[in-house]
């Protein structure tokens, strides 16, 4: 919720040239934008270049590519998609999900097919973009996701161990585990130790302890370990393959596709998968990353999904034109710029810059790593795909097998067919708990599952409990209306419902069931696990329950009907009755929250000043919850002047603790529709007679009134109309007069000074459940809040 400060209306004798120019109040106009980048945003470029430089090379090497591919990629990933894509956070380049992908359609179609299908790729995912599907990808069944991404972790371990031994992978995950035992009788000895060395920097490198170890870390364990065995195999004279940059003179571009279409076809829809689910699911990773940073700008916060898809297709044509990998985005450089401070999207495409230079100018350093090194590192990416967190993840959820038959389609058969698998067996594990579903029906303890014998005459004395357990369809209908149907006439019954959906057969047949019940003379009850009841014949004379009326719930604890009597007590009966639907419904879903909240002491964002009134629920129409607003209720939402409560400071206490020690950043008075206390001083301001508590009180409502009476004030409008009566006039006036009278709190005028506090005003239709907000203009006009949050045009 967001507003302006209402203002005064400019003075009509003024005609300078200022005020012809401008409007009274515009902000300035703004300095033309210049490009800035920020001191954090090139310290993360750096870190993330650190990263990406030997991931790219590693990534090339296990697809099989060119090595320059994995550089122009980078240098793609970061340039194009960080420039044009949706998460201005998320860096891009060659993923290690797409090289089992890559691998494969090298090994089937060349190098310069496999660019064309890049391009290709990238087309569709433009076309995708378009078409604003980017939220639909992120349906897929994470396990499925984490599946895909496990099996390619696999696949590209078991490669790089034949390179890490000193040899050369097979194209097939398969035929590297057949030929594994051959290539452990001839090990390269040197290779092998390259990898060790690097395999031992790369995890004990974020594990040194102490305050050097902090400042260590701050250089990434790749790049260390990469570094290091290229520095032993350079003083040791070890003979190892090392890296070969050809020139780039002859590198090679993308080609015309040369091969089958359907298998074309098949590869095209492969990439476009993988890049598009790979990058976004990033995107929405690195969204929860920036929302724990406060410093960030909203706009860096939040990613435009179907932009990302824009962005990456652009960058799949660019990097497959030039010769590059597929590009996608990167987890593990995303979080790295994150955590790295980068601010805005100037982070990712300066890291894109590094790599451009690094290509042009650093062949010579480049060319001394060796191959066996690069093998290891990329190893260790793939161990690591296989995470243990997303296994008991899936498992907690009951989604193991479709982590497991995703995980073995990737490995034995491919990434489209492996995830196709995986999306088969989501489906046929959510139709299994859809159709799974247990009935039972107890009477007085006695136990029959699924209708099993008979309820005879000796069970009409007792409750029937009729209970289901899980998602009632109609393929559970025929179980259910034969369960239901050996409930005796007469007989009371529970009919206790466990599950999240109830499709349209079975509520009707419920239903029907229970109308016939209760015509019999049975009573029927209709309840959730917790015992709350959710479900009532409509003609029922007692029924009171309401889908829409959730605060209401006590009522439904007691028969209600036109005619009987309340309870004794009826008060007291009713505020036990809501405190035990609290303790029973509500509690349970809080106390965590709660307990956080008492942890931690009140921290809310607004003072809320409201009306006394009980038609008035804050929380509701704000949309709040507990510890969002510091709430003071009195009758007229009045805000007395400085001195004048007369020995009552209770609203001025209220004001000066939000805002010098809660530090609240707004301030918000609330009026509404109907007030008691607005048509009290309309019709006997109390200025005379006897001095009741409620006059004394009111008198501080008097300024509102003799606004509302000046003829040099403007009368306050509600969305471009005039108010219905004088009542509803004063209600809006009141308003804007206890925002005048907040400024004159000293508290509340030296943060308003600063720049630190904000005041609002608000009017809420309590008949027609409307919200307006004071807006700033000189005429006060309240304007309508829309569903979207936004003001509509008065």
């Amino acid at each position: 919720m967001s507003a302006c400060v209402p203002t005064r209306p400019a003075d009509p004798t003024r005609t300078d040239e200022t005020s012809r120019t401008h409007p009274p109040h515009s902000p300035p106009p703004k300095p033309p934008r210049r490009f800035r980048v920020s001191g954090a945003d090139l310290s993360a470029s750096g870190a993330v270049f650190l990263i990406a430089l030997p991931l790219s090379l590693g990534i090339a090497l296990a697809t099989g590519a060119p090595l320059q591919a994995g550089l122009v990629a980078a240098a793609v990933g970061g340039l194009v998609a960080g420039r044009l894509g949706g998460s201005p956070l998320q860096v891009s380049g060659p993923a290690a999900g797409l090289t089992v992908v890559t691998a494969d359609l090298i090994h089937r179609y060349g190098w310069r097919t496999t660019c064309a299908i890049t391009v290709i790729a990238g087309i569709a995912q433009l076309g995708l973009g378009c078409l604003r599907v980017a939220r639909s990808a992120l349906a897929v069944s994470p396990a499925v996701v984490h599946g895909m991404l496990a099996g390619i972790g696999v696949t590209i371990a078991v490669a790089q161990v034949h390179i890490v031994l000193g040899g050369t992978p097979q194209s097939a995950v398969l035929d590297n585990l057949r030929a594994l035992p051959a290539q452990l009788t001839h090990v390269d000895l040197a290779a092998l130790g390259l990898s060790l060395l690097t395999l031992a920097v790369l995890f004990a490198w974020p594990r040194i302890p102490g305050r050097a170890g902090r400042a260590l870390r701050r250089v990434p364990a790749a790049l260390v370990a990469v570094a290091c065995a290229t520095a032993t195999a350079a003083f040791a004279g070890i003979t190892v393959t090392k890296v070969d940059l050809p020139s780039w003179s002859s590198h090679a571009l993308a080609g015309l596709p040369e091969g089958p279409v359907l298998g074309l076809v098949a590869a095209v829809l492969t990439v476009t998968l993988v890049c598009s689910v790979q990058s976004l699911l990033g995107a929405v990773a690195v969204d929860k990353l920036a929302s724990s940073k406060p410093a960030l700008r909203p706009e860096a916060r939040r990613s435009d999904l179907d932009r990302e898809l824009l962005g990456q297709g652009a960058a799949n044509i660019v990097s497959g034109t030039l010769g590059g990998l597929p590009v996608a985005g990167v987890a593990v450089r995303s979080a790295a710029n994150v955590n790295a401070g980068g601010e805005s999207r100037n982070s990712a495409m300066l890291h894109g810059v590094w790599v451009v230079v690094a290509a042009l100018l650093m062949v010579p350093v480049l060319e001394l790593i060796p191959l066996a090194s690069l093998a290891a590192l990329v190893m260790a990416v793939g161990i690591q795909m296989v995470s243990l967190h997303h296994i008991r993840t899936v498992t907690r959820h009951r989604e193991v097998l479709v982590y497991a038959v995703t995980t073995l389609g990737v490995v034995v058969l491919g990434v489209l067919e492996g995830v196709a698998l995986g999306i088969a067996a989501a489906v046929a594990v959510a139709l299994h708990r859809l159709a799974r579903t247990r009935i039972t029906h107890t009477v007085d303890g006695t136990d029959r599952t699924d209708g099993a014998g008979a309820a005879g005459a000796e069970g009409r004395g007792g409750t029937h409990h009729v209970r289901v357990r899980g998602q009632l369809t109609f393929l559970a209908v025929p179980r259910l209306s034969r369960v239901l149907h050996q409930v005796p006439q007469g007989a009371g019954c529970v009919v206790e419902l466990d599950g999240s959906f109830m499709d349209h057969a079975a509520f009707e047949s419920l239903q029907d069931w229970q109308k016939s019940h209760v015509a019999q003379g049975g009573k029927v009850e209709v309840t959730g696990r917790a015992g709350t009841r959710i479900a009532e014949p409509a003609s029922a004379s007692h029924s009171c329950c309401r889908p829409w009326t959730p605060w209401r719930n006590h009522h439904c604890d007691r028969p209600r009907t036109e005619t009987a009597a309340p309870p004794a007590g009826g008060g007291g009966y009713q505020l036990a009755s809501g405190i035990s639907a609290f303790q029973r419904n509500t509690a349970p879903h809080v106390r965590d929250e709660l307990a956080r909240l008492a942890r931690e002491g009140q921290r809310p964002t607004q003072l809320f000043l409201t009306c006394a009134d009980s038609r008035l629920v804050t929380s509701m129409i704000t949309s709040s919850g507990p510890g969002d607003l510091f709430v003071v209720r009195n009758v007229g939402n009045l805000v007395p002047l400085p001195g004048a409560e007369s020995g009552d400071d209770s609203v001025a206490a209220a004001i000066e603790y939000a805002v010098d020690v809660l530090n609240v950043q707004s301030i918000t008075v609330c009026g509404h529709s109907g007030c008691g206390a607005m048509q009290a001083l309309l019709n006997s301001p109390p200025e005379g007679g006897a001095q009741t508590p409620l006059k004394r009180w009111l008198r501080h409502g008097l300024p509102s009134l003799a606004r509302m009476a000046a003829a040099n004030q403007p009368w306050a409008r509600l969305a471009g109309r005039a108010p219905a009566d004088s009542v509803e006039q004063l209600c809006l006036t009141n308003v804007v007069q206890q925002l005048e009278h907040l400024r004159a709190h000293e508290s509340v005028a030296r943060r308003l000074q600063e720049g630190s506090l904000e005041l609002h005003g608000m009017y809420f239709h309590v008949g027609e459940a409307q919200a307006y907000l004071l807006t700033e203009r000189p005429d006060e006009v309240f304007d309508q809040v829309a569903p979207e949050g936004e003001l509509r045009p008065a």
